[in-house]
């Protein structure tokens, strides 16, 4: 029986408050970009 990769990419859903997606997305619109890749770019500059 052939193994199966795992999927690259997970699924990631939160809450957040109305005045903290509104202000998400007025910056994805302001720049141009979609709020995952805001969010994406976010992570990649925390540091551990």
């Amino acid at each position: 029986m052939a193994r199966t990769k795992p999927p690259s990419n997970k699924v990631l859903t939160i809450r957040l408050p109305v005045g903290e997606l509104e202000r998400l997305e007025e910056y994805c619109l302001k720049r141009g970009k979609t709020k995952t890749d805001v969010l994406r770019q976010m992570i990649r500059k925390l540091r551990v």
